[in-house]
Parts: C-alpha cells; sequence; structure tokens
C-alpha cells in the first residue's frame, strides 16, 4: 500500500485517502532514517517507505529494539529494517549470521514490514546459500538485498545471483560511487532484471539528480538519504576530547527534513507525470 502526505496525491497519482485522481505509474521513494524524528519526517513529506538504521557513518547497522518499536508507534508507512551485524565487510561469520537470524525475528516481532540485508563470500561474491537462509527466515516479508552488491566486481552478474536467494529488490549504485557514475550499469540492471527483482537506484540520489535517474534507469523505485547537518544544541564544547574516530562528530547531528522529502515527492510525481504522458502518447 502507498501512503502519502495528507492532502497531497501519493505517487501513484492517489490522494491520501487511496482515490485515484490520474492513471501515474506507481512510484515509491524510500528515504534511509535512523531516528523516530527523521521517520516521523519522511512520513509527513510524503514518503512511501523507510530504510530503519543505526550509525548511517558506518552506511548503517541494526537498530534497536527501541528504536524500531518507536518507529512503529510513530508511522504508518512501510519500514523495511536494516540487517547488519556490524560495519565494514559483508562477509560475516556463523556468529554474525546467528545474530542477523535473531535480529530478523525481532524486527518482524516489532512490525517491520520488510527486511534489509546482503551477505557476501569472501570471494566478495553473492553468499547464496546464506543469504537465501536469510530471506526465507524473514517470510512473510519482502526482502531487499543492499548495496553490498556494489562491492561485488561485477554487480550486473551478481544479480542473478540475488535473484536465486528470493530477495524481493536489490538496492544499488550499479557499482559506482554514486548513481550518476553508474546509470549506464543500472540501465542494463534495470533491463536484465524484468519482473523477476525490482531494481532501486540508491547512492547520491538528489533532487537534481532524480529526474535524471528515472529517465535513464526506468526505475519506479528510489532509495536517498536527505540528511541535513545541524549543529548540536550543546552550548559547552569539550575541545581535544573525542569519543570515536570522527573529529567534532559529538557537535553535529544529521537529520531528515519534511520540506526536503515533500521536494523530492513532488520530483517523483512529475516523473510518473511524464511517464504516464508519454505512454498515453
Amino acid at each position: 500500500m502507498l501512503y502519502g502526505s495528507r492532502g497531497n496525491q501519493n505517487c501513484d497519482g492517489s490522494d491520501s485517502k487511496g482515490v485515484r485522481r490520474t492513471r501515474w505509474p506507481v512510484m515509491i521513494l524510500e528515504i534511509c532514517v535512523d531516528s523516530v524524528e527523521s521517520a516521523a519526517a519522511a512520513q509527513r513529506g510524503g514518503a512511501q517507505r523507510v530504510e530503519l538504521c543505526s550509525d548511517l557513518l558506518e552506511g548503517g547497522i541494526t537498530p534497536s529494539a527501541g528504536l524500531i518499536s518507536r518507529v512503529r508507534q510513530r508511522v504508518a508507512i512501510e519500514i523495511f529494517v536494516m540487517i547488519r551485524p556490524r560495519g565494514g565487510d559483508f562477509a560475516y561469520t556463523d556468529e554474525e549470521c546467528a545474530v542477523m537470524r535473531e535480529d530478523i525475528c525481532q524486527a518482524r516481532d516489532l512490525g517491520a514490514d520488510g527486511i534489509v540485508l546482503g551477505v557476501l563470500n569472501e570471494h566478495a561474491r553473492i553468499d547464496v546459500d546464506r543469504t537465501r537462509e536469510l530471506v526465507d527466515l524473514a517470510r512473510p516479508l519482502p526482502v531487499t538485498f543492499h548495496r553490498a552488491i556494489d562491492m561485488t566486481a561485477d554487480p550486473q552478474d551478481a544479480l542473478d545471483d540475488v535473484i536465486r536467494t528470493g530477495a524481493a529488490r536489490v538496492l544499488t549504485s550499479g557499482g559506482a560511487p554514486g548513481v550518476l557514475q553508474g546509470l549506464a550499469q543500472l540501465s542494463g540492471m534495470v533491463q536484465a532484471a524484468g519482473d523477476r527483482i525490482a531494481v532501486m537506484p540508491g547512492g547520491g540520489i538528489s533532487i537534481e539528480t532524480l529526474p535524471r535517474v528515472a529517465e535513464a534507469t526506468g526505475a519506479s523505485e528510489f532509495h536517498a538519504s536527505l540528511r541535513t547537518a545541524l549543529a548540536s544544541p550543546v552550548d559547552y564544547h569539550k575541545r581535544g576530547l573525542h569519543m570515536g574516530e570522527i573529529r567534532n562528530r559529538e557537535y553535529l547531528r544529521f537529520t531528515v527534513q519534511e520540506e526536503t522529502v515533500r521536494a523530492m515527492v513532488l520530483a517523483l510525481q512529475q516523473v510518473a507525470a511524464h511517464r504516464a504522458a508519454v505512454r498515453a502518447g
């Protein structure tokens, strides 16, 4: 089901009550968030789904049970929970895979609508067997295979392995640092996937780049972080002391702003309207 901001049209052309007013193709915007506040802002801005993580400085790891629970209480849109036991590479030990299994069950019990994960082997290839085991455990929740695919030697070649795992979609930049550099690969992946799996571009998508990515790839789902850095409200800064490896990180907060999400939803609606006009001839 698609949800939108109150009183506005969703990206499929229906209003907030689900009444279809235009025949637009279904378009999905997923926002990556790491807090209750950001998830709520994503919903108010009209996003249809959030990917819920912790520690986005590490690219996202499994959020706590408390965070999943509070976000579920605050938002009605879909919540896809990241299952990643640590930062770093995506080749996991038996114990780490056991942690992932426990986390999947917990996320499902807490009301997640989907799971996000990815497992590679020591040769940076898709670990089909381990990933399929996790996908099967997550059922009936759909699984997104995340950008671990971008760490393989050839993401387009790896796509068939992801499909073999039973994942419902794959999040990818086309194996490039950002989607704009990976447009050719992304377009090829969308075409190769057909209706076997959804290919969701992500990695540096902005309001300005979204139309270009949509036109070049033909994708219908898009992933963005849209985080804004805000100064900490703490007025005393302890000089020379740092809790982590990033200097002065203690005095910055990163959050998703409702108005930024709303602007991207508008851009996505314009993409959907253009596609509908092209189809209508």
